[in-house]
């Protein structure tokens, strides 16, 4: 080996060593201090070696690009560092400096960063760090990282109060519990990020009442229109004024007639009866609607203003529990559903065709003429006998546009569902709406889980749940 590596070293520097001094040669390769020279060299040799491969593996990692995932303030996060995918397997040591800040930690043994960041802003990690072969007292090496954690957009959005003053002004939000005969009513409606951050109104509204001496119940739930200036106007003598037309006008004597005609009908269903029914619920809801649509032009006539400007959905509900089951008479105009699921949850209903369309033209109100002209009038009112059912709910589209999508997806079960386990807890925010707990406390909760994050959806949202 030494005498390969001599040659080697000659031959590099034009020395030959000629046969007649080969002898001679071979002394001068025994020669102790000879050997010891090349096992000197040898060893530096390879000190040079694993000096540029140490210092080129440094500049390596330096130059890596290394991307931590943005993180959101107030959102848990959790990133797990791929060693093997970063090829730091031959990392002897490992910290992360700069976190302390953001709410974020690392976990060594896991090589986790979890937490659930405090603040938003772009932070420089520093990434602490030995590679096998250095010795543990020196000093770690050093390599910045930018890890962006992003405002909570909840936060980007003022909460400017609406002006109090106004002579149309009603809360922001509103949440109540109420007890309905042998059920019970939740509903929640709330000023949409929309209206809050530029101090506007809650154009949403509902109504309702229970009769007590009779067991009717009246339920109310109407959507003012964003681009109408007096909505939040319309929307409230909508509501109102359908519960006080129940008040006055759902009289003794025609309460005794649908006694009469439901009476004839459990004991013998047919065609008559059932036309009979359709027709009660044709003349008397829609004498309702059409008192309403007769107050909101009249109030625009007062406050000199086009009627247009009080563009509002109307959806409602008569319910009465009977021998025979629970009678549900319904009406709506607008893009506000009325849904009613069964009592062992394998089937939802729909009491109401929606009138929607692929802008917001395709919704109509209440407000508008042309609706009580239509040969399509007939189609927005609905009749229901059921023995029993687990929910009755009315909402504006601030609901169902984020949890529901599209039109197709309030027919289907497996949709209701999720809604009813968001409403449980399932979701992002893991906010809790306790059905089974008939309480104010619940309305509350109700009002707290209006506050979920929809991207895109900021509208009023107003929901009425009948348990």
């Amino acid at each position: 080996m030494d005498k390969s590596f001599i040659q080697e070293l000659f031959k590099a520097n034009n020395i030959t060593v000629g046969t007649n001094r080969q002898h001679l040669f071979d002394a001068f390769v025994n020669e102790e201090k000879n050997r010891l020279a090349v096992k000197l060299i040898m060893e530096n040799k390879k000190l040079l070696m694993d000096t540029w491969q140490f210092k080129n593996r440094l500049a390596d990692i330096q130059q890596q690009p290394v991307s931590i995932p943005n993180a959101t303030a107030g959102k848990p996060y959790e990133v797990k560092l791929d060693f093997a995918q970063l090829n730091w397997n031959d990392f002897s040591y490992f910290h992360i400096e700069g976190l302390e800040e953001s709410g974020l930690q690392y976990d060594p043994e896991t090589k986790v960063i979890r937490g659930t960041p405090v603040k938003s802003g772009d932070f420089k990690l520093t990434l602490k760090y030995r590679i096998n072969g250095e010795d543990e007292a020196s000093a770690p090496n050093e390599k910045k990282v930018p890890l962006v954690i992003n405002p909570n957009p909840k936060s980007l959005w003022k909460n400017m109060e609406s002006d109090k003053n106004d002579p149309y002004w009603k809360e922001d939000n509103v949440a109540i519990y109420a007890p309905l005969g042998d059920r019970h009513l939740l509903a929640a409606s709330k000023r949409g990020r929309s209206h809050a951050n530029t101090g506007g109104f809650r154009e949403d509204d509902f109504a309702f009442k229970h009769f007590t001496d009779t067991g009717w119940s009246v339920l109310v739930v109407s959507d003012g229109a964003g681009s109408a200036r007096l909505s939040r106007a319309g929307s409230r003598i909508a509501c109102n004024g359908i519960v006080e037309y129940f008040e006055q006008h759902f009289t003794p004597e025609l309460r005794s007639t649908f006694d009469a005609l439901i009476a004839t009908h459990t004991a013998a269903p047919g065609d008559k009866t059932q036309k009979e029914l359709t027709r009660f619920v044709y003349d008397n809801l829609g004498k309702a609607a059409f008192t309403i649509h007769k107050k909101l032009e009249e109030f625009a006539a007062t406050a000199a203003a086009p009627v247009k400007d009080l563009h509002s959905t109307l959806i409602f509900v008569l319910l009465k529990k009977y021998e025979s089951g629970y009678v549900i008479m319904s009406f709506g105009v607008g893009d506000c559903p009325i849904a009613l699921i069964n009592k062992d949850f394998s089937d939802i209903a729909l009491l109401n065709r929606l009138d929607v369309g692929e802008f917001s033209g395709g919704t109509r109100f209440i407000t508008m003429q042309e609706i009580f002209k239509s040969d399509t009038f007939a189609t927005r009112f609905g009749f229901r006998l059921v023995p029993d059912f687990s929910y009755l709910m009315l909402m504006t589209d601030g609901i169902y546009d984020p949890k529901f999508e599209v039109e197709a997806n309030l027919e289907k079960l497996t949709e209701w569902k999720a809604l009813l386990e968001d409403l449980g807890g399932k979701n992002d925010d893991n906010v809790k709406v306790d059905l089974a707990s008939h309480t104010t406390e619940t309305a509350n909760q109700l009002s707290a889980w209006m506050d979920f994050w929809s991207p895109g959806n900021h509208d009023d949202r107003t929901l009425m749940i009948i348990s």
